[in-house]
């Protein structure tokens, strides 16, 4: 059995990130720490190459393999109203996870071992906890480590008041005349059909004047099948966007639970959890790079103090309150989803928007956000959050 200071189990964005910036700090009492990076093997099921947004401040430490950024964000409200705003000194960035992998990977650092290998049990123990694993032939590993970062998705979801599911199919579309303004990101497009429940948009993110990606996006307790990806993509494209004689070349989709259950980041003495499985995701939202982000900094820094490196949760209590009576309202119905965003966008400054879903802003400015919402429904719902107990979820998302 090998040891080692440090083990990752998992190589999505989480174990990547955490890698990469803990493998060049030194650790009080360790020096430079060993860590072992410990995912399944080539054939074993992996997520399919998809897409990152965030947005920051000026310059970050991807900027160099982003796919594309953009300085104005645009959203269109469902009667076609179009609210426009330069969102300096912020950028909305889009970063393709096999360009983050590629980058992360050619850069690893000696101290960074990798193990192609299915983990099947994560024993806890006093001061170290070991991790077992099974190699593509069938033989067994085991490695041991005083501190292991788990960031595999959770097989069940925590108990949560509400969950809805962000769903979504996207199209890398090619058009044969211009037909994109590649400054500017539509972050949402609420000129789709409305669900009962919930609230459903479109979203393009311009590569230049005839690339974009193209994305039908629903907040619902349900995923479509392939035909209701489809149909709605192609009404989408076509009696929206008016776009015709594109080409499609390539896809995407996904998942992304929207909950307001808690993430607890222990798992053991020596066992933490990362990443969505250690609440980085934005209930509201779905976002979950720039959570990731923090966690991995906070991390970081209590290695390279001697601290025990518990990863925070990224998003204040306050906030995730704030969303849960969105999350709440929208599945209830009694928040039309589509008027409530156009008319937070319509009635607030975007650069105190994406602060306030980026956890940077402050109460006050919250407070006068809040006073823009539909007043009945939510304080209705307000009230239902506050004495509604926590309850199991049924399935799994």
């Amino acid at each position: 059995m090998r040891g080692f200071d440090v083990i990752i189990v998992g190589a999505g964005a989480a174990g990547l990130s955490l890698a990469h910036a803990a493998a060049r700090i030194v650790i009080p009492g360790v020096g430079t720490p060993q860590i072992a990076l410990v995912e399944p093997p080539a054939g074993a099921p992996r997520p399919k190459d998809r897409t990152w947004c965030f947005w920051e401040h000026g310059a970050g430490p991807w900027d160099e393999v982003l796919a594309a950024r953009w300085d104005r964000l645009a959203v269109l409200s469902p009667t076609g109203v179009r609210h426009e705003q330069a969102i300096g000194p912020q950028s909305y960035k889009m970063l393709r996870s096999r360009d983050f992998e590629a980058h992360v990977r050619a850069g690893l650092a000696p101290n960074v071992h990798e193990y192609a290998a299915t983990v099947t049990a994560i024993d806890d123990g006093f001061d170290r906890a070991t991790v077992h694993a099974s190699r593509a032939d069938g033989s067994r590993v085991s490695l041991q480590a005083r501190r292991v970062f788990d960031s595999r998705p959770l097989c069940t979801p925590p108990a949560a008041r509400t969950t809805l599911l962000q769903h979504f199919r996207g199209w890398f579309v090619h058009t044969g005349q211009d037909a994109f303004d590649p400054g500017t990101a539509l972050l949402m497009d609420l000129r789709t059909a409305q669900p009962h429940h919930g609230v459903s948009f479109g979203y393009v993110l311009p590569l230049s004047s005839r690339e974009a990606l193209v994305e039908y996006t629903e907040f619902t307790r349900e995923v479509l099948d392939d035909a209701g990806y489809e149909a709605a993509l192609r009404r989408y494209t076509g009696e929206v966007l008016g776009l015709e004689g594109f080409t499609v070349a390539a896809s995407e989709q996904g998942v992304i639970p929207m909950t307001d259950g808690n993430f607890p980041t222990r798992a053991g003495r020596c066992v933490f959890r990362l990443g969505a499985a250690g609440g980085a995701t934005r209930p509201s939202t779905g976002y979950t790079f720039s959570g990731i982000q923090r966690q991995v900094a906070s991390v970081v820094r209590s290695l390279e103090r001697g601290r025990v490196p518990l990863p925070p949760s990224p998003h204040k209590r306050r906030h995730r309150a704030m969303d849960s009576v969105l999350l709440r309202a929208l599945d209830s119905g009694r928040l039309d989803g589509a008027a409530f965003f156009a008319r937070l966008f319509a009635r607030n400054d975007m650069r105190e928007i994406l602060d306030f879903l980026d956890g940077r802003s402050v109460l006050g400015r919250e407070l006068l956000m809040g006073a823009t919402a539909p007043v009945v429904p939510m304080s209705v719902t307000a009230l239902e959050c506050a004495f509604r107990s926590l309850r199991p979820l049924r399935g799994t998302p």
